[in-house]
């Protein structure tokens, strides 16, 4: 590749990134966080690093890892409030909105109900708090399509690559 090849490349993906690996989450109560994100989410434990000397668990679910931590200060974390889709959150694809309403309300999680409208499209969301007040969403956001702002042709979430968009693919050296 010619250096100049190689500078565009490093301007679209600097960091050489290829995936989400974890999202970790400072938690009051280890037992419940787990709990919650194995019951509800789907997701299972996986061992740790014996060098980490804190409380904490591994989860591994969807293709990513939520990396739980003990508190050592519970009483400091923030509390729950309001569900509110404008709050920090991380999103979960599914296959039936209906099927998870339906399990929501036999859990009897609190939830909140959300459209997202525009040019022909609905998506459908559902926002719910952990048991730490952590927001997350459930959508059907593959219908969402992913356009550019600049060239390049739509595509839709699960089928987007950077190469597809008009980027280049990062090179393995």
């Amino acid at each position: 590749m010619s250096f100049l090849g190689k500078m565009k490349e490093n301007a679209v993906n600097p960091l050489r990134l290829t995936s989400l690996n974890h999202v970790s989450l400072l938690c009051r109560s280890l037992e419940e966080s787990m709990n919650f994100y194995q019951k509800v989410l789907g997701f299972f434990p996986v061992r740790r690093p014996e060098s980490l000397d804190f409380e904490g668990a591994w989860l591994f679910g969807h293709g990513i890892g939520i990396h739980l931590l003990g508190s050592t200060e519970p009483e400091k974390l923030p509390k729950k409030t309001a569900i509110n889709s404008k709050d920090n959150h991380i999103s979960f694809q599914c296959e039936s909105m209906a099927a998870v309403e339906k399990k929501l309300d036999e859990m009897e999680i609190e939830y909140v109900r959300e459209i997202v409208e525009g040019r022909g499209i609905k998506v459908d969301q559902i926002f719910f708090h952990d048991p730490d007040g952590f927001m997350i969403e459930i959508c059907n956001c593959d219908s969402l399509p992913v356009v550019p702002l600049v060239g390049g042709l739509a595509q839709y979430c699960a089928k987007v690559k950077l190469h597809q968009m008009g980027q280049p693919q990062p090179q393995t050296n």
